[in-house]
């Protein structure tokens, strides 16, 4: 007679969609939470990681994410839903991943996509995954839409630097950094050959100031203060911008905001600056005087005797 245990693994074990069948899924891949509630039905996807349901995490819209069922990543809880596969991150623990694929579950790992080019191979692999591979088209197609809006007008790039909490900057191999590129910027920390994550210390942004920072802090958190340290006001040719950390990181639908944003901060380096303009002059004889009470301010016209 089969063991209790047995018995209880085998009641736990993956369930066997038929070929017509479309896959169950549980993503605990924020990023792939955002891909999959586009591409997929919604029966399908069982269940999204906690992560999508925190304000502080979350790349999609709360409303929706808080609306789903959400797993915090561990085997009960998948075991519990018996989905037909199982999306991770490159960050899942091998423990959970191993357990998992000895019960019978497909697991999938996807990482944090480093590129545009990254992020729209990910969109067609969920959406095959899903069995919709036209959403995952139409998908790929609004983000080059929206790249394609916020291509840069005419001129220099611009050097900025995106400036997260504790003064932690994106560099080179990130997403915004392409993000950065085809939208009009250079830059600042990849250019100094920093990385993922690499610091970037206050002195070293005084020395040799960028032309905008966006400031990209979490402000559920304490460390904001580097972010509005006073010095950083006396950079008269520095902007600040903000800019939504949750838009740092993930691809997908997520580029479309987060190149909206950035082309919006780059078409204001495009606007003509004003200057002053000096009161319009009048003829008094054969002299042009300023036809304003401000006559000759300035030695813009011909004082009175």
């Amino acid at each position: 007679m089969a063991s209790a245990l047995t018995i209880s693994l085998s009641a736990c074990a993956a369930p066997q969609p038929s070929s017509s069948a479309a896959l169950t899924i549980v993503s605990m891949n924020p990023c792939t939470d955002a891909i999959l509630a586009e591409v997929a039905d919604p029966q399908q996807l069982l269940a999204i990681s906690s992560y999508s349901q925190d304000p502080a995490s979350s790349s999609m819209d709360l409303t929706r994410a808080r609306a789903m069922n959400a797993v915090s990543g561990t085997v009960e809880e998948v075991l519990a839903l018996r989905p037909g596969i199982v999306i991770g991150s490159s960050f899942t623990p091998p423990g959970t991943r191993m357990a998992l694929e000895r019960l019978g579950y497909r697991f999938e790992a996807f990482g944090l996509a480093g590129t545009v080019e990254d992020s729209r191979e990910q969109v067609r692999a969920l959406a095959r995954i899903a069995g919709h591979p036209e959403r995952g088209e139409a998908l790929v197609a609004r983000i080059d839409a929206a790249l394609a809006a916020a291509a840069p007008p005419p001129g220099p790039p611009i050097k900025a630097v995106v400036w997260q909490s504790g003064g932690i900057v994106p560099g080179q191999g990130t997403l915004i950094d392409d993000l950065l590129r085809r939208t009009g910027f250079i830059n600042y920390a990849a250019q100094r050959g920093l990385h993922q994550a690499d610091v970037l210390g206050l002195e070293a942004m005084l020395a040799d100031p960028p032309q905008v920072i966006f400031t990209a802090g979490n402000r559920y958190s304490e460390e904001d203060r580097l972010l509005s340290h006073p010095a950083l006001a006396a950079l008269a040719g520095t902007r600040r911008a903000a800019f939504e950390p949750k838009l740092l990181w993930c691809g997908g639908p997520t580029i479309v905001r987060a190149v909206a944003r950035l082309a919006e901060v780059r078409r204001g380096f495009a606007l003509p600056r004003t200057t002053p303009r000096p009161p319009p002059l009048k003829r008094r004889g054969s002299l042009l005087a300023p036809s304003s009470s401000e006559e000759g301010v300035g030695g813009g016209g011909v004082r009175k005797p």
